[in-house]
């Protein structure tokens, strides 16, 4: 029997719990320093196809969602999202706690687009309302749905136009990228956002996600 409840019913992949056996008594640097760290955000920047990414190695997907979000906006900055959207729905509010309101929108497949969040720049244009900044999204959505490579440059054009940041939540990245229909790599992924996460506690890791940034201005003091 196989339960679909979640992705993490399990402890993790054999082979990891292996290597942590193997390399337990192994004195390394700390604080995301140690060689097993570093290797990893070389090969992630391998695959994304740029020495100049930065890779930060996070403890849990709620945790990078709060780190990143909270230093991407000002105070009077607010995010756009999905209402089915996973910092809208299952992180306890998490985000508006650093004081930074969500901006939900109503979606029937998850998905956000260009037209959805028109409105809402329409809307927020007087300067006692909070300022859109940041547009949220998850792929896949909490509704399992995918975006396409198509659907995400569409999002990304839009909100180089209205000086918007675009961040993807990649708790579940690895599902979507095995969809052919997606057209997808983890390449487009970086080149198409201004950060996104690689998630590993819901793909097979012991714990653990890799938020890689993209965007220069977001990458000064991040550490």
């Amino acid at each position: 029997m196989f339960s679909f409840k979640n992705d993490y019913s399990e402890g993790a992949h054999p082979k990891i719990l292996d290597a942590l056996v193997k390399n337990n008594l192994n004195q390394e640097e700390g604080y995301g320093l140690d060689r097993h760290s570093q290797n990893a955000a070389n090969r992630i920047k391998e695959l994304v196809g740029s020495e100049n990414a930065d890779v930060h190695l996070l403890s849990s997907g709620t945790q990078t969602n709060l780190i990143a979000i909270s230093a991407m906006l000002r105070p009077h900055e607010a995010c756009i999202t999905a209402s089915t959207g996973h910092i809208a729905v299952h992180e306890a509010g998490a985000i508006e706690a650093t004081g930074h309101k969500l901006l939900a929108i109503n979606t029937n497949d998850g998905k956000l687009t260009p037209e959805l969040i028109e409105p809402v720049m329409v809307e927020h244009h007087f300067e006692h309302m909070v300022k859109p900044r940041l547009v949220y999204i998850s792929n896949p959505t909490e509704l399992g749905t995918v975006y396409t490579r198509m659907e995400i440059d569409e999002l990304r054009q839009y909100c180089l136009s209205k000086n918007l940041l675009l961040y993807l939540d990649g708790a579940r990245l690895g599902s979507a990228l095995v969809v052919k229909e997606a057209n997808l790599t983890l390449k487009d992924v970086y080149e198409l956002t201004d950060l996104f996460f690689i998630g590993g506690t819901k793909t097979g890791a012991l714990l653990g996600e890799a938020l890689v940034v993209n965007n220069a201005d977001l990458k000064e003091d991040f550490r």
